[in-house]
């Protein structure tokens, strides 16, 4: 208790006082303990918090016992609430398994990995406690992908809403982009198949991801396709899934070589869509071939841009030093590759040649290597393996070192050859 006193002198008083509160027969009393007034402020104040009930304990004596990880995650969990993400899964499964997906979430951001191995990378993190979940949950791999299913017939809506919140106006600039995905076992029934793998695993079943992002790579939208299914029929689907479902008028695409089909062309300019997208190394010599020749020799200069217009279509030359230097590499192993191909292939020694055989083994042997372009090769009747470089196509070839041919069906005034250019490279930064 702290008591005031005055004296004729004007000063005032500070007394603390410990009291204690006892009942008598004729009411409740209280009396002075002892006076602490003297004390330090730190010590009253001690005195004070422990006659409420409060535990000290001396600081050398706290040790540490057990701690969890929780800095990227506190981070996310403030995200999660600030954008009220909670909301989009509201009505999806039971409370456990909303947190159960919030967690496979924040996994893929903070930790990436497969959900066998969820369980584990979870340990003496805060992951439970930050997703709602008992501190005890085991994330139990079939627990995660049966929260997963609940997500079926749910996620149109869930993109839609994303795509409102995240984006309030209209999107201009769309990145899309295909990867592959391969399975050691039989995969989704309906869905897994042997196609062209871009993990270079064509002996195992594989399904197809279509992504189309914003300029930043933020995902718009995600489609899950067969693995067989050839890159030129994906564009289309995906064009009519955006405009239906987000209500995208008026947009730019920007895509690889592999959906640059005539007819996906076609189709993106009869829907007034604009494009960018790159052409094959073989349209680009094809077209530089059809040059004047004082265009051809500006191709010497690869710091600038070239721009021309060939058969009423529109068409961008870039390029420079780091292309120009990373293509003379890639040919120059691929030539040695094939030298010593070609020399084991020579110095094997046969009781009997059959120079047919060997002059097929020969070519898919060079195939494989891409380097078939590069040489010329015959096997004598006694069968010796003869070859020879190329050397006009290694030349010519390597004129056209760095550069690489974009197409699109935007005019001038609304997109220039530097956009068109810097469009491209988005794509590029995306997919790294």
């Amino acid at each position: 208790q702290i008591t005031k006193s005055s004296r004729q002198s004007g000063k005032t008083y500070l007394s603390y006082l410990v009291r204690e509160s006892f009942r008598t027969a004729d009411g409740p009393r209280s009396r002075t303990v002892c006076n602490i007034s003297d004390l330090p402020p730190h010590t009253r104040d001690l005195i004070a918090a422990s006659l409420k009930g409060q535990d000290f304990l001396p600081s050398d004596q706290v040790q540490l016992h057990d701690a969890l990880d929780y800095g990227g995650l506190a981070v996310l969990n403030d995200a999660w609430a600030r954008f009220q993400l909670d909301r989009f899964f509201a009505d999806i499964g039971s409370a456990r398994q909303r947190g159960l997906l919030k967690a496979i979430i924040y996994s893929r951001l903070i930790f990436p990995c497969a959900k066998l191995s969820l369980s584990h990378q979870a340990r003496g993190t805060w992951l439970a406690a930050a997703c709602g979940l008992d501190a005890k949950e085991s994330f139990q791999e079939d627990d995660l992908y049966h929260a997963m299913d609940q997500l079926n017939g749910h996620w149109v809506s869930v993109e839609k809403q994303l795509y409102q919140q995240a984006f309030t106006q209209s999107v201009r600039l769309v990145l899309y982009d295909l990867t592959s995905v391969y399975f050691e076992g039989r995969g989704p029934e309906h869905l897994a198949r042997y196609g062209h793998s871009r993990d270079h695993r064509s002996d195992r079943p594989q399904i197809i991801l279509a992504v189309a992002t914003d300029t930043e790579g933020v995902p718009l939208h995600l489609s899950v396709l067969r693995g067989n299914r050839g890159d030129t029929r994906t564009l289309q689907g995906l064009v009519t899934t955006l405009r239906r479902r987000f209500g995208i008028k008026e947009a730019t695409f920007v895509f690889d070589g592999g959906m640059s089909s005539r007819v996906n062309l076609e189709a993106m300019s009869a829907a007034g869509l604009g494009y960018v997208t790159r052409l094959s190394a073989a349209t680009l010599q094809g077209l530089v071939a059809e040059l004047a020749l004082e265009k051809q020799l500006e191709l010497g200069d690869r710091q600038t841009l070239m721009e021309l217009t060939h058969q009423n279509k529109r068409y961008v030359i870039a390029g420079g030093p780091w292309r120009q230097q990373r293509d003379q590499q890639r040919r120059q192993s691929r030539i040695d590759k094939a030298q010593a191909e070609l020399k084991r292939l020579a110095a094997v020694k046969r009781k009997k040649v059959d120079v047919q055989k060997l002059a097929s083994q020969v070519g898919r042997s060079l195939q494989r290597l891409k380097a078939h372009k590069y040489f010329s090769y015959h096997v004598e009747e006694g069968g010796k393996l003869k070859w020879e470089r190329k050397e006009p196509t290694i030349a010519q070839e390597a004129q056209q070192d760095g550069w690489f041919l974009l197409h699109t069906n935007e005019s001038v005034q609304k997109c220039s050859s530097t956009e068109v250019l810097s469009h491209y490279k988005g794509l590029l930064d995306v997919e790294e």
